[in-house]
């Protein structure tokens, strides 16, 4: 395991008096031990005792794949036809004391299960402490999601050659997908997003067979996976000719929005003060009630992840923390803009790794 985290988890372990810790999220299990995998119904898991050596639990078809890549040597399996709890029980012993779970990603008929094999006395979430590792990125993170970014805007580039006057939503999307896989992505970070005209104003509006007509405003909402971490980005665009005067000057509410939020980013400052600097700019254009989400939110193996940026985080601004940057005015029944950028915290300010323009741009015909 990297030494910084497994110090983390040890120390936790020692305060929080556990006995054992028993992760079974994947993304975590791959983070602190380096097998990445998705083992479906099947049971995969760490298990950390307080007094042995840790183990990898994973699916036997699984073992070859795990032995090249886990940094924890002893590996244990289990096939379709076993009890993965009856070896649980059998590996670790009943009766256990204090168990650290992951309570959040845990299904009640698993954990059920997990409890009748291990009869702890007492089961502690330690999702937090997970979390609060992840959110602090090392400098090997950092260039996997600026190479993240660097790939969604390029698809995002070659999309935009495609958008025209009668295109469908659905078949812009269908040609942002393609190109991720083509230019090298593991695949889409969550749905891709493209809506024109009016349907801008849904926050998270779905796709369909709307066709781009000239004067729409049209917003491109993507990302991708790329080595295991995400990107996530938001531009909004005119189609074909100068949009309305109202939609300029919502655009430049929220481009000002978007800058003063990245502004504010520095060590020591709250989340929740980083919020207020955009909405504040956003109210005082008289659009304060169309800003109904939050922020912002943490952008790593997830792409939503720890931590939530919103006027109610007063959690401190650390460096190495990622998130985005995202405000957004929608208008129901005419337009919406968001504008959303990837920023890296760094001792100084924020680094931006978005670099595609911000500027109102004209696209199509």
């Amino acid at each position: 395991m990297n030494d910084q985290r497994w110090n983390a988890i040890k120390t936790h372990m020692d305060e929080r008096q556990l006995d054992c810790l028993l992760i079974t999220e994947p993304k975590h299990v791959g983070y602190l031990t380096g097998f990445f995998s998705d083992p479906h119904e099947r049971f995969l898991g760490l298990a950390i005792p307080k007094n042995d050596e840790p183990f990898l639990i994973v699916p036997s078809l699984d073992l070859e794949a795990a032995k090249a890549e886990s940094s924890v040597p002893l590996i244990r399996t289990h096939s379709d036809t076993d009890d993965a709890y009856e070896l649980i029980k059998g590996w670790l012993g009943g009766g256990q004391g204090s168990v650290g779970i992951e309570k959040d990603h845990l299904s009640v008929s698993r954990f059920e299960r997990l409890n009748a094999a291990l009869g702890a006395s007492d089961y502690a979430d330690v999702g937090g402490v997970l979390n609060a590792l992840r959110a602090a990125k090392t400098p090997e993170e950092i260039e996997k999601l600026r190479r993240a970014v660097h790939l969604i805007e390029a698809v995002l580039t070659e999309g935009l050659k495609h958008v025209r006057v009668g295109a469908t939503e659905i078949e812009i999307v269908a040609e942002l997908e393609y190109q991720m896989k083509k230019l090298g992505a593991e695949g889409p970070s969550f749905d891709t997003m493209v809506l024109s005209g009016d349907k801008t104003a849904l926050p998270h509006g779905n796709p369909g067979s709307r066709k781009i007509r000239a004067g729409d405003m049209l917003m491109f909402d993507m990302g991708v996976y790329l080595d295991g971490y995400a990107s996530d980005i938001t531009r909004t665009f005119a189609v074909a000719e100068r949009p309305s005067d109202e939609s300029v000057k919502i655009y430049e509410t929220v481009l000002a929005a978007n800058l003063a939020a990245i502004a504010q980013i520095r060590p020591g400052v709250t989340l929740a003060s980083v919020d207020a600097a955009a909405r504040e700019v956003i109210a005082e254009a008289g659009y304060g009630p169309y800003f109904m989400h939050r922020l912002g939110h943490g952008l790593g193996m997830d792409v939503h992840e720890y931590p939530s940026v919103h006027g109610a985080n007063e959690e401190l601004v650390t460096e190495g923390l990622c998130f985005t940057v995202e405000p957004g005015v929608y208008v129901a029944g005419e337009c919406g803009v968001r504008i959303e950028d990837d920023i890296i915290v760094t001792k100084n300010g924020a680094d931006v790794l978005t670099t595609f323009p911000k500027e109102l741009t004209v696209i199509g015909g």
